[in-house]
């Protein structure tokens, strides 16, 4: 999909013009992927734009930073200001927000720490990740032959670019065999996540989901779901999933901050049919929240 082109980008504490946000083709974090990153979404609602729970994004940001060992300036607080003023700036309704840290230029060598640290804020309209048919009828996912990387090796928790690649992989594979996304398992053959999106499966009116022990990363738009379905009586289990379960559900759907809530209408060609009445339910719900339409859920949304 085409990037639309906005008036500006907040870079290092000050807004740049959209064209001139550059790097040097020297930057450490193009050559190593020594970046961490955050995907998030701002709703329009009937009080203006609201960020979805940009707090929980940028402390996991700094989270990520600190554990690759990049040193921001900024507090939650500040990143919180900085995506309100980019998002003022650009006059959005509703949008897309990528902010990355990441290793500059200044040195090479797959030591990353002597490089110097820096952040950018970007922001653009985007619609549904998966299409809108995906929301509306679900998508058609593969069991990928690429594994989810390991936990001792580039660990989950931390939301690093390079780790991404793992997850490329894996898509194109899925797209050129047909499917709208990959499932990827981990190193001991356990369901783990999508390419970008946690995952859940009904059976008998229960709702499983794979625990951060088996490698995914601990996603926002999850816990959400897990507060969502808590608060509407349907029980939530963390537990691990084999291929089978996914073959054998009732109802399965796919959560992350670009895809949403997406149900999955079939895995590697057994269908599972249309949306199912819990996936439907809290996909609702959820929709309703991010545009401020639930007052119990006020203190998710950051009011730009």
């Amino acid at each position: 999909m085409a990037l639309p082109e906005m008036e500006f980008i907040w870079m290092d504490g000050s807004l740049v013009p959209w064209a001139d946000a550059k790097v040097h083709v020297l930057t450490h974090a193009l050559h190593y992927g020594s970046g961490v990153f955050e995907g998030e979404r701002c709703y329009e609602t009937a009080d203006g734009p609201a960020i979805f729970r940009s707090r929980d994004h940028a402390e996991r940001l700094l989270r990520s930073a600190k554990m690759l060992y990049m040193d921001l300036p900024y507090s939650a607080e500040e990143i919180m200001e900085a995506k309100r003023e980019l998002i003022r700036a650009n006059k959005l309704k509703s949008c897309y927000i990528r902010p990355v840290v990441f290793r500059g230029y200044g040195v090479m060598g797959l030591d990353p720490v002597p490089a110097p640290v820096q952040m950018f804020i970007a922001a653009w309209p985007w619609e549904a990740y998966l299409g809108e048919e995906g929301l509306k009828h679900g998508v058609d996912v593969g069991v990928s032959s690429w594994r989810q990387r390991g936990i001792n090796s580039t660990p989950p928790a931390i939301k690093a670019t390079g780790q991404y690649l793992n997850s490329s992989f894996a898509r194109i594979e899925a797209n050129r065999h047909g499917y709208n996304e990959a499932i990827l398992l981990n190193e001991e053959g356990r369901v783990c996540e999508g390419t970008g999106e946690n995952l859940f499966v009904v059976r008998d009116g229960v709702i499983s989901t794979p625990p951060v022990s088996d490698g995914i990363l601990e996603g926002i738009t999850r816990d959400s779901i897990m507060v969502i379905a808590d608060n509407l009586d349907y029980p939530v289990i963390e537990e691990s999933l084999v291929r089978t379960d996914l073959y054998a559900a009732d109802e399965f759907f796919m959560t992350g901050s670009a895809a949403e809530v997406v149900p999955v209408r079939s895995v590697d060609g057994y269908s599972l049919g249309e949306p199912g009445p819990i996936t439907r339910e809290l996909q609702e719900a959820y929709a309703r929240i991010v545009r401020g339409e639930e007052a119990e859920y006020e203190e998710w949304l950051d009011r730009v």
